[in-house]
């Protein structure tokens, strides 16, 4: 497959993927407002800190307010990340390719970015709640027309090998917005208002239904961070998502899983080895957000990997 078409398809499912994320962050502390009791601080600048994109937050607007960071966020044409930078990127990379992937595939990116589109018209009759789920539902979408209608051949490996990396990368940062909602506020741990907002971010993961299914008791923050982590069944977890990226990469290269023939299936494996014999434990002695912040530095790292292995153009001997 040339590598400009495999490139356009691992991206378009990365910021589609992405778009969906940002949205599950805003979603994160709209549950918490829902949610907290009378008087309890609000906080949002902890959205723009997990993206990592603070300063240029900074360089663009005075205060971090639910106005401004829902702004940045959601429909800033000038943030690369923001949720109508990334379907319009997204859309980009299926013009390229549309006589490789399915018409319903260009029909819902298409779709997706118009509705974003006409939102950032006029921000002040946004329903939010509404909106982010509509969001959430056209990766949903999107996700299950590229099964459902795209032959599942390389191309259709590379979109679904960017998908889960982009996902797990989200997820780790979806469980890093606890950490730094609480840095202000440790007297809160363990209260019902700590509970509050351990279920909101698992509402914001869509996995709350399946963690008190799943888990079947209260919620503790160890709990909650292993079924995020480490849970092998969980379409959201980081364990599940990793194992899905590795098995997609091991049917592009052709090599049997557990074998390592390339610098891509060497740094993916070790990270998806690694948090195979890790226990919740062993994590909260470690730090969850140091553990979280080491684990996004080295999903970057793949991606760095994909695109030298497979995206770069080498020079001719």
């Amino acid at each position: 497959m040339l590598s400009r078409v495999a490139d356009a398809i691992y991206w378009l499912n990365r910021y589609v993927e992405r778009a969906e994320n940002v949205a599950r962050f805003v979603d994160v502390n709209l549950n918490l407002m829902l949610d907290s009791p009378t008087g309890a601080i609000e906080q949002w600048e902890p959205l723009v800190l997990i993206t990592g994109d603070q300063e240029i937050f900074k360089n663009r607007y005075d205060q971090a307010t639910a106005e401004n960071i829902i702004q940045f966020l959601t429909f800033d044409r000038e943030y690369s990340n923001s949720i109508l930078s990334c379907f319009l990127q997204a859309r980009e990379n299926a013009r390229s390719i549309r006589e490789i992937i399915s018409s319903e595939m260009w029909e819902q990116v298409n779709a997706s970015y118009l509705m974003v589109q006409e939102a950032a018209q006029d921000p002040s009759r946004v329903r939010w709640p509404e909106f982010f789920n509509e969001i959430k539902l056209a990766g949903h979408l999107f996700s299950g027309i590229t099964d459902a209608t795209m032959t599942h051949n390389e191309g259709w490996h590379f979109g679904k090998m960017g998908r889960f990396l982009e996902r797990a990368d989200k997820t780790a940062r979806i469980l890093d917005v606890k950490y730094f909602i609480l840095l202000p506020s440790v007297q809160d741990v363990g209260t019902p208002l700590d509970e509050i907002q351990w279920i909101a971010l698992l509402k914001s993961a869509s996995a709350y239904e399946m963690y008190r299914k799943c888990k079947q008791h209260r919620i503790t923050p160890n709990r909650v961070a292993e079924f995020l982590i480490l849970d092998r069944e969980f379409p959201r977890s980081i364990e599940f998502c990793l194992l899905q990226a590795e098995s997609a990469l091991h049917q592009i290269t052709g090599t049997p899983a557990g074998t390592w023939k390339n610098p891509v299936e060497r740094s993916l494996g070790k990270l998806r080895a690694e948090l195979d014999y890790l226990t919740i434990e062993e994590i909260s002695e470690q730090g969850l957000h140091e553990f979280l912040d080491n684990l996004q530095i080295q999903i970057n790292g793949v991606g760095t990997k994909i695109f030298e292995v497979f995206f770069a153009l080498q020079p001719l001997n």
